[in-house]
C-alpha cells in the first residue's frame, strides 16, 4: 500500500512539472499600449505625437458656395473691371477645401508652435474649363512672443470672413483670409493689453507715372478703360499694342512708374486690449513709397499716329534723368469689439475706421487695382494709386525724345484715403444667427496728381488728349480741365444668415448691395478705348467714348461649409 502510495504521488508530482513546464513555454499577453495619447494642454483635438513630448492636432474643412450677380469674380466684386456685356458670367460656383496642422511644444521660454494651413480652390463659371488653384494661406513659426511666417498682418482688428461670406466685395484692411507675410514680437503687458511691433511685406497698389500711362497726347488713350490687372502695374487695363495702336488689354509689369524693389518692409505696431466685454486695438503703420524711374518713352508728339513707342521702356534716357524721391506713406487705425450676452448669448459689435496717405491698401487690401465697371456705354472709373508723379518732356514737334525736365519734375504726390467697417452679430437661437454689415471707402488725389491724372486722360490744359502738339503741362506745371475729377467713394451693405446644423456644419445664404460714385472727366466723357479695343480719333466723339456714371450692384450667396474638427 505505501508503495502504491508513493507511486501515484510520485506520478502526480510528474504531471505537474511537465505541465508547469508546458505554461513556461506559452506566450505572455503582451501589456495594453496607449499608442495615441491625448494632450489637454492646449485644448480639444490635440495628440501627443508617439515617442516625444510634442502634441498635434490635425484639422481642416470643405466648403461649396455659389454668387449670384458676382460680374466674373467671386474675390473683388461687381467693381472688378467687368464690361458688363454678353460674355460676362454672373453665377459663379466654387469649392475650397483646406487641411490644418498645429505642433506644439514647450521650452524653457515658453510654447514653440508651427501652425501650416495647405488647400486647393476650384470654381467655374459655366465654360467647363474650371481653375484649380493649389494654395496656402497659412505657414509660421511662434515661440517667446515671436511670430514669423505667412500668418495675418499685426495691423488687422475687423474680421471681414466673419461678417460676410463675400468679404472682398466690400474694402477693409483685413487679410485674414489669404494670409500675410510678417515677422514680428508681441509683448504681454498684463490684464489682457499687449503690444506688437511687426516688419511686413509691404502692401502696395501702383505708383503712376504721368508721362509713362500712353501717348495719351496724341491718342486720346484713356487710364480708366479695361480690367484690372497685378499689383506693380503702371496703370492696370488700358494698355495698346504699338505696332497696329488697338488696345490689347494686357498690362505693363513694374517698369517706369511702377514701384521700385522693396528696400524696407512695412512697419506696423498696434496695442491692443482684449478683456471678457471684447476688445479694442489702435495701430499705425510705415510705408515707403518708392517709384523707378522718369519715363520719356511716351513725351513725344507722335502727330504720325500708329506705330507707337512701346510705353515704359527703360532706356537709358530714363536711368540718366533719375527718380523722384522716396516718401513715407503712412496709415493710422482703431478696431473696438463689443459683447453683448444681455441681448443674446454670442452676440458682439466689431468696427474699425482707418486713414492713410500712400498706402490704400491699409483701407482697401483685397483689391490692389483699379476700378471699374461698364454697362453698355456708362462707365465707372476710380484710380487706385498710392501716388503719382511726372515731369519729362518733350518740346513741341521735336522728332527726338530730347529731354527736358528741370523744375517741372514733380514730387511724389501721396493719395490719401479712409475707410469705416462695421458688423452686428444677433443669435436669434443658438444655431440661428445673422450679420448686418457696413463699410465706407473714399479716395483722394491732391490738386496736382488730380491734375496730371486729368492731362493723361485728356482732361488737361492745353489740348491734351486732342491731338495738339504738346509742350506744357507736366509735372508741376499741370492743370486739370475744370469738372475733371479723379476723387471716388465706394460703400455697401449687407446681411448673412447662417444656421450652424452642429458646431462643425453650416449653412448659409447672404445678400450684398454696392455702390460706386465715379471719378468725373472735364466733359462727361471717358475718352478711351471701345469694346473692340479701336483707338478712339482724337477729339471726334465716337463709339469709344463712354458716359461717366455710378455703379451700383446686388449680389447674392448661399454656402455649405463643414470643418473637420470643431
Amino acid at each position: 500500500m505505501k508503495m502504491v502510495k508513493s507511486l501515484l504521488l510520485g506520478t502526480a508530482a510528474g504531471l505537474v512539472a511537465v505541465t508547469a513546464g508546458q505554461a513556461a513555454d506559452l506566450p505572455v499577453k503582451a501589456k495594453p499600449v496607449e499608442y495615441v495619447k491625448v494632450c489637454s494642454l492646449y485644448g480639444a483635438g490635440f495628440y501627443y505625437m508617439p515617442g516625444t513630448d510634442m502634441c498635434i492636432k490635425i484639422g481642416g474643412w470643405a466648403r461649396f458656395e455659389a454668387t449670384d450677380s458676382a460680374a466674373g469674380n467671386m474675390t473683388w466684386g461687381p467693381v472688378n473691371g467687368v464690361l458688363n456685356e454678353r460674355s460676362t458670367s454672373n453665377y459663379f460656383m466654387r469649392a475650397r477645401g483646406y487641411i490644418t496642422a498645429d505642433a506644439r511644444e514647450q521650452t524653457s521660454y515658453g510654447t514653440a508652435r508651427g501652425y501650416l494651413a495647405i488647400g486647393m480652390s476650384i470654381s467655374d463659371v459655366g465654360l467647363q474649363a474650371a481653375s484649380l488653384v493649389d494654395s496656402a494661406n497659412r505657414a509660421f513659426v511662434q515661440w517667446a512672443g515671436i511670430t514669423a511666417g505667412l500668418s495675418q498682418s499685426f495691423y488687422d482688428f475687423y474680421s471681414a470672413p466673419a461678417a460676410l461670406y463675400r468679404a472682398g466685395y466690400l474694402p477693409s484692411s483685413d487679410t485674414g483670409d489669404g494670409g500675410w507675410l510678417v515677422a514680428g514680437y508681441t509683448a504681454q503687458l498684463g490684464n489682457g493689453l499687449s503690444a506688437t511691433l511687426s516688419f511686413e511685406t509691404r502692401r502696395t497698389t501702383q505708383i503712376i507715372d504721368q508721362n509713362a500711362i500712353l501717348p495719351q497726347q496724341a491718342s486720346g488713350g484713356s487710364i480708366f478703360a479695361g480690367a484690372g490687372s497685378a499689383s506693380g502695374t503702371i496703370i492696370p487695363g488700358s494698355f495698346f499694342n504699338a505696332t497696329t495702336g488697338n488696345n490689347t488689354g494686357t498690362s505693363l509689369f513694374p517698369a517706369n512708374g511702377a514701384y521700385g524693389g522693396q528696400q524696407v518692409p512695412d512697419i506696423v505696431g498696434n496695442l491692443r486690449l482684449d478683456q471678457t466685454w471684447g476688445g479694442v486695438q489702435v495701430m499705425a503703420a510705415l510705408h515707403e513709397v518708392n517709384a523707378t524711374y522718369y519715363s520719356t518713352a511716351n513725351s513725344n508728339t507722335f502727330a504720325a499716329g500708329p506705330p507707337f513707342p512701346a510705353p515704359g521702356t527703360a532706356s537709358a534716357a530714363n536711368v540718366n534723368e533719375g527718380a523722384p524721391s522716396n516718401a513715407w506713406g503712412w496709415a493710422v487705425g482703431a478696431g473696438l469689439k463689443l459683447n453683448f450676452p444681455m441681448i443674446a448669448q454670442g452676440d458682439y459689435l466689431q468696427a474699425q475706421v482707418n486713414y492713410t496717405q500712400g498706402a490704400l491698401r491699409y483701407i482697401n487690401h483685397g483689391q490692389d487695382t483699379n476700378y471699374g465697371e461698364l454697362n453698355g456705354n456708362a462707365q465707372t472709373f476710380g484710380v487706385m494709386s498710392d501716388a503719382v508723379y511726372g515731369g519729362c518732356n518733350t518740346p513741341p514737334g521735336s522728332a527726338v525724345a530730347t529731354v527736358v525736365c528741370g523744375t517741372t519734375a514733380s514730387a511724389l504726390q501721396l493719395t490719401t484715403g479712409w475707410g469705416v467697417n462695421a458688423s452686428y452679430e444677433h443669435y436669434w437661437t443658438p444655431q440661428w444667427h445673422e450679420s448686418f454689415v457696413g463699410s465706407y471707402m473714399a479716395v483722394k488725389y491732391d490738386q496736382l496728381a488730380n491734375a496730371m491724372l486729368c492731362e493723361a486722360a485728356g482732361g488737361g490744359a492745353p489740348g491734351l488728349g486732342n491731338g495738339v502738339a504738346q509742350g506744357v503741362g507736366f509735372g508741376n506745371a499741370a492743370v486739370a480741365t475744370e469738372g475733371c475729377n479723379n476723387n471716388w467713394s465706394y460703400w455697401g451693405v449687407g446681411s448673412r444668415l447662417q444656421w450652424d446644423v452642429t458646431k462643425s456644419f453650416y449653412l448659409g445664404v447672404e445678400a450684398l448691395y454696392t455702390q460706386m460714385k465715379s471719378g468725373t472727366t472735364s466733359d462727361g466723357l471717358i475718352h478711351g478705348y471701345g469694346l473692340g479695343g479701336q483707338l478712339a480719333v482724337p477729339g471726334v466723339p465716337n463709339s469709344s467714348q463712354f458716359t461717366e456714371s455710378h455703379a451700383s450692384n446686388w449680389s447674392f450667396t448661399a454656402r455649405m461649409h463643414k470643418d473637420f474638427l470643431p
